[in-house]
């Protein structure tokens, strides 16, 4: 408590806007050490229970506080696969429910203490190469996001001989082809995959495997990890004009372009020199916003059919260690976005079949006296918000599944709905210890 919390932070605006590259900062080794003194080494380590990967921080925070990165590392990749993608893109449920955070708002900086330890293991070579004994038993993954990678990494490390199937054409999921490079630089995955791959797992990517009876009667087991591919649509009229898409043909086509695939002026989706409206309010929204400025939007809206979150820090409605729902502004929002809330799309407007403009209707949520979800009243009069290029952010539904042999797991998204990639790692790592109890037992 007498040392203050201290933040990376980002790039400067006016620098970041104009490139795809990582937008935070890092700490010199002195300040994170000292950022690392901060945790409290806790009783009870609130930290611990609210990770979903049960990530020991106060072991691993001392240890860095100490000098001793290796150790660090080691205690930290005890339970966390890839630290590297959730010390960049994990919203950090550990320190809202630390100790400090309970008391003065401050909390221990876990995230960036958790990227820090493991930037310096790879430059160090503090990572092994691990080559464990096989047990003559073989097993199919079927998605190379985070859930598939880890239980693959899991299962590998257990001795199963492991092959990865993908549809697209490198591994990483929506890491690879959701999330930024500005939050997740892709090379930060070839590094953790190059790995894997001289750890024995293979990888056969642009494969659409349909997990039938008898491609599972091939292997002892299966793991389906195929995320939530069914993005939320909105059926409202005009919906077919050109310059009306989902999120992820944006983000993925801008990743593809940043990795040097080519596109036709016709198939490019871009922002530029356009009004940009994002639907949806979330984190894939966020990510929209950034990837509109850096095409060179004109001007970036988001539109929210929820209320608008409480101010923080706290949260009335989940009280800590809870992780608060609070108002959120992100460094794609610090780059300029007008936000709306309680606003509802009625119809997408277009000109030669080219979308122009969305009329929208502001509206307020009342309580239904039956229970359940809140009742939708109109407000005020609809109004048309300028746009020729609008991008749906409304999160994914959860995936159904039909019938599978005994033999077949489901993990990550593809069982749970969408969700972090810090409860994908978790939900993977569960699904390998689910099959070597089922081909142990």
């Amino acid at each position: 408590m007498e040392v203050a919390r201290q933040e990376a932070g980002y790039r400067p605006i006016h620098d970041r806007v104009h490139d795809f590259g990582e937008v935070e900062q890092t700490l010199n080794s002195k300040d994170r050490r000292l950022q690392a003194s901060r945790c409290m080494d806790c009783g009870v380590p609130f930290c611990h229970w609210a990770c979903p990967l049960g990530n020991k921080a106060p072991e691993w925070n001392d240890a860095l506080f100490k000098g001793d990165w290796e150790l660090a590392y080691r205690l930290l990749s005890s339970t966390n696969p890839f630290p590297e993608f959730t010390g960049r893109v994990c919203p950090a449920l550990c320190e809202k429910a630390c100790v400090l955070n309970r008391f003065n708002h401050e909390p221990a900086t876990n995230r960036e203490n958790e990227a820090a330890i493991t930037e310096t293991a790879f430059r160090e070579g503090f990572v092994p190469v691990r080559h464990p004994e096989r047990n003559g038993r073989k097993v199919a993954v079927i998605g190379a996001g985070p859930s598939g990678l880890a239980a693959a990494e899991s299962l590998n490390m257990k001795g199963y001989t492991v092959t990865v199937f993908d549809k697209n054409e490198a591994p990483g999921g929506l890491l690879r082809y959701g999330i930024p490079n500005f939050k997740l630089n892709k090379a930060i995955i070839d590094r953790r995959v190059d790995i894997l791959k001289q750890e024995g797992i293979e990888f056969n990517c642009g494969a659409a495997i349909e997990c039938d009876a008898a491609f599972a009667a091939k292997y002892d087991a299966v793991v389906i990890a195929t995320g939530t591919p069914v993005a939320r649509d909105l059926k409202v009229p005009g919906r077919e004009l050109k310059g009306v898409h989902f999120a992820l043909e944006i983000l993925s086509q801008q990743n593809r372009v940043l990795a040097g695939v080519e596109f036709s002026k016709e198939e490019r989706i871009t922002a530029k020199g356009k009004d940009v409206l994002v639907i949806g309010g979330g984190d894939t929204g966020s990510d929209c916003i950034g990837t509109a400025h850096r095409q060179g939007a004109l001007s970036v809206t988001q539109i929210e059919i929820m209320p608008r979150p409480v101010d923080g820090p706290d949260d009335p409605a989940n009280p800590w260690p809870n992780f608060p729902r609070t108002f959120k502004t992100t460094s794609s929002h610090e780059e300029g976005c007008t936000r709306r809330w309680n606003i509802n799309t009625l119809e997408f407007l277009g000109e030669d079949g080219k979308l122009t403009g969305v009329r929208v209707q502001e509206i307020d949520w009342k309580p239904n006296p039956e229970g359940g979800r809140p009742i939708m009243v109109e407000k005020g009069k609809p109004e048309i918000i300028k746009a020729e290029l609008v991008l749906l952010a409304m999160g994914f539904f959860k995936p159904e599944h039909s019938g599978y042999p005994e033999n077949v797991f489901i993990c990550g998204d593809a069982a749970n709905g969408p969700s972090l990639v810090v409860r994908a790692l978790a939900s993977g790592r569960d699904a390998a210890v689910k099959v070597d109890k089922y081909l142990n037992s």
